[in-house]
């Protein structure tokens, strides 16, 4: 299966705005239901069972995420090339 002028077109338009989105955030700060399931998958177990042990200790610990600056730079770079790579295609007809 060959991806059309339109599907370039439409992952290129995603990935700018995704990129555009990064530039603008500066962090993310997480719920604490996805915090403690981030915990919970990953190799942090001994993390996770202190925060089952300890509920009512002080206020539920919160994730930040922080992107780096270089990330929307490159999926705004990555999402203009794919979209004028799906103009520089032929159409497609009917």
């Amino acid at each position: 299966m060959e991806i059309s002028r339109n599907q370039y077109f439409m992952a290129g338009l995603v990935i700018l705005l995704l990129g555009i989105q990064f530039r603008l955030v500066d962090s993310v700060v997480l719920s604490e239901p996805a915090t403690r399931f981030l915990i919970e998958r990953s190799k942090h177990a001994r993390a996770a069972n202190t925060t089952r042990l300890l509920p009512a200790v002080g206020p539920p610990a919160r994730k930040v995420i922080r992107p780096p600056e270089w990330l929307g730079w490159c999926l705004m770079s990555i999402g203009s090339v794919l979209i004028l790579h799906s103009l520089a295609l032929k159409q497609n007809p009917g």
